[in-house]
């Protein structure tokens, strides 16, 4: 109650800029007029205020903000039912417009009955009790008995009841005037859906960047602590290769760094990797003991630099599956461009078979534990492949994992839809279960 009390005496406040100059004009227009000392040119220059405050709200509309501040601190309305920034459109600054005049509406009339109703009102309680006031010109000899007191607390309770009804009335019409407007909601949606985006982007960068990095060290340090004490010169070139490799992750993860950059507006510290640094890719993968085959057929180096962006991206999480999920077993990588798309597969031998519920892997030792919670490997390539208008599938068949990317050379596009597939993986982390996602154009 209190606060919403000082809420309508701010809007009485507001109010007094307008009635002024309203209370300034009327003379100069009407012979006459005295809203100064003529009450009943007041009730005129009140009138003829509102309109000029919401003309103000029309033109303003850093006014809606400001409402809303006071509307969430003074009338308890949660902030999620109210909008929040500006009034861009003229459907949202013509509903704050309206806002705008009933609050000030309400607060003329609270703050004036405040300032009236309680001093008239103290001197009808104390009327039948003091002999000098009953001498006061214009009170009439009826309230001289016990109908001024209560005619004195009639005029409280009626101060009090505006003041409660008018906050109640303004409190529940603030989230229809002053709550968001569809456009206000469309554009939430699109803010929300480009940070989802961002995100998904920034992880999908760091999941693919420093994940191959840290499955090759991690294979090439287990291979080094087993034969410790047998073969140095293994140890030796496998801490080499480690060398290399984390010194190549850590110009990845400045790649990855400069999206943050890019995202502020600023240029990013290296470009993001192409095909052109496949060969590179590759070797750091055969240095971590996994040989890799590879097969380039058509002009795979005169792509667009976003499909040659996204297929580097494609490979390395390809080969960094095989290596968590398979060890060093033999992989097949094949790009070739055909039909106006380029192709990519990438093919491994399961490492073993998955045993129960649980997924225990149980075959060859070669192959890495298990990872609980896999599966945003293949999620991020499918994303990478839909986003321009490709397919990407991956699933195990006859002892041989397949990972499969469609990507169109011309144009892009988004697609939605998922298949999911049955099949037996070589682990329960991205390799666990039969997957297939396509995305745009739909292809078998």
């Amino acid at each position: 109650m209190g606060r919403r009390w000082i809420h309508l005496v701010l809007g009485g406040a507001l109010l007094m800029p307008f009635f002024l100059l309203t209370s300034v004009v009327v003379p100069l227009v009407v012979d006459g007029a005295n809203p100064l000392r003529d009450v009943g040119w007041q009730f005129v220059a009140f009138g003829g205020a509102l309109p000029l405050a919401a003309l103000a709200a029309l033109l303003f509309p850093l006014l809606r903000p400001l409402e809303v501040a006071a509307v969430r601190s003074l009338c308890g309305v949660p902030a999620e039912r109210l909008a929040e920034g500006p009034a861009v459109s003229w459907a949202a600054r013509r509903r704050t417009a309206l806002w705008f005049v009933a609050h000030l509406l309400a607060g003329g009339i609270v703050s004036g009955m405040t300032l009236s109703a309680p001093p008239a009102a103290v001197l009808l309680l104390l009327l039948p009790f003091a002999d000098p006031l009953r001498a006061t010109p214009g009170v009439p000899d009826i309230f001289h008995g016990v109908l001024g007191p209560l005619t004195g607390l009639a005029l409280l309770a009626l101060v009090v009841g505006t003041a409660w009804g008018a906050g109640v009335l303004l409190g529940r019409v603030a989230p229809v005037l002053l709550g968001p407007t569809p456009a206000d909601r469309l554009a939430a949606a699109e803010r929300r859906a480009a940070e989802l985006a961002s995100r998904n982007r920034l992880a999908r960068e760091l999941h693919d960047a420093v994940g191959h990095a840290l499955s090759a060290v991690t294979l090439q340090a287990g291979a080094a602590r087993r034969v410790l004490d047998t073969d140095p010169e293994f140890v030796r070139r496998a801490l080499a290769a480690i060398e290399e490799t984390t010194r190549d992750a850590v110009a990845e993860l400045d790649t990855v760094l400069g999206l943050l950059r890019e995202e502020d507006g600023s240029d990013p510290a290296a470009p993001a990797p192409t095909l052109d640094g496949l060969e590179a890719l590759l070797d750091r993968t055969r240095a971590a003991g996994v040989p890799v085959e590879a097969t380039v057929e058509g002009p795979c180096a005169r792509l667009a630099p976003v499909v040659s962006r996204e297929a580097y991206r494609i490979v390395q999480e390809g080969l960094s599956n095989s290596l968590r999920h398979a060890g060093p077993v033999p992989v097949r990588l094949h790009l070739g461009v055909r039909e106006g798309e380029l192709l990519i597969r990438v093919e491994n031998p399961v490492a073993g078979t998955v045993a129960g519920a649980a997924g225990t892997v149980a075959g060859a030792a070669a192959g890495p534990a298990a990872r609980p919670g896999g599966g945003r490997g293949l999620r991020g390539i499918a994303e990478r492949a839909r986003l321009l208008g490709g397919a990407a599938t991956a699933a195990e068949r006859d002892g041989v994992w397949r990972l499969t990317a469609r990507l169109p050379l011309t144009g892009a596009g988004t697609g939605t839809g998922a298949e999911t597939g049955q099949g037996r993986g070589q682990g329960n982390g991205d390799q666990g279960g039969g997957w297939n996602t396509a995305g745009g154009r739909r292809r078998g």
